[in-house]
């Protein structure tokens, strides 16, 4: 994949020629990220449960004149193995493979004490935000290898680093994905694969409304001001960050050694 990867030209956009997998496409970040991806020349592959939600995205990614972009219908908490395996082949079969995946879906689930936290969602969100993106990533990676600087990005939480009371299986999720990522950077310390999470902070979507529904909308960004962050992860010309828990507000400052921190 990529045949522009590599290039230095700044007047060029940092994504052309390559494609990347974002999960969550409908949601606030995801359709963030899949528009911004777009406008930095990527073909994007859109992933969410819901089709007329895609669509929507696709209509404005096409509207804004972006490489046209891949839709999948899928839903985490309920595919197998199987699911990801037919999502892997597609993917080869219409677009040669992928240079990235991006793992921005997310529930909130219940905020409750454990005693009190229903089986099915505890389940489910496991399932979505640990079991999911690994068959997912799991199916993908022979087709990221063969791509230039491949890389896998989990958007994790400031209760994954530090987990707290009530929030149940999302806290737990989310310390999961970091460990998911921890072990695959471990495995691939030679730069064959970049592993890495982002902590996106405090932004204006609907799960920050659902689990702040006090909090002021001037404390959150937007999530197209942070995407750019995302971009420069994983961008081949970028920081070329591996093994990293990355915090999107400091990467766009360029906060050195206060952006990212390692394992």
């Amino acid at each position: 994949m990529s045949g522009s990867a590599g290039s230095k030209n700044h007047g060029e956009k940092r994504l052309a020629g390559r494609v990347y997998l974002i999960t969550g496409a409908a949601g606030g970040l995801g359709r963030a990220l899949s528009l911004v991806f777009a406008r930095e020349g990527a073909t994007v592959v859109l992933l969410d449960r819901s089709m007329p939600d895609l669509e929507a995205v696709y209509d404005d990614i096409e509207a804004a004149g972006g490489p046209e972009p891949a839709i999948f219908a899928l839903d985490l908490e309920g595919a197998q193995a199987a699911d990801y395996g037919k999502l892997a082949k597609a993917l080869e079969g219409e677009l040669g493979g992928i240079d990235g995946i991006i793992h921005a879906a997310a529930r909130l689930g219940p905020l409750t004490p454990v005693e009190h936290y229903p089986a099915e969602e505890w389940s489910g969100l496991m399932r979505g935000h640990v079991t999911g993106p690994f068959l997912l990533t799991q199916a993908c990676l022979e087709l990221l290898r063969s791509s230039e600087d491949p890389t896998v990005t989990f958007v994790t939480d400031a209760v994954g680093a530090e987990p707290t009371a009530y929030w149940g299986a999302y806290a737990v999720s989310k310390a999961a994905v970091e460990a998911l990522a921890r072990v695959m950077a471990e495995e691939n310390d030679r730069g064959v694969l970049r592993v890495n999470t982002i902590e996106p902070g405090p932004i204006r979507t609907g799960l920050q409304n659902e689990a702040y529904p006090a909090g002021s909308p001037d404390d959150r960004r937007d999530p197209g001001e942070l995407a750019p962050a995302f971009v420069e992860l994983v961008a081949p010309v970028g920081r070329a960050c591996h093994g990293q828990r990355v915090r999107a507000k400091e990467l766009l400052i360029g906060g050195g050694g206060n952006s990212v921190s390692g394992w």
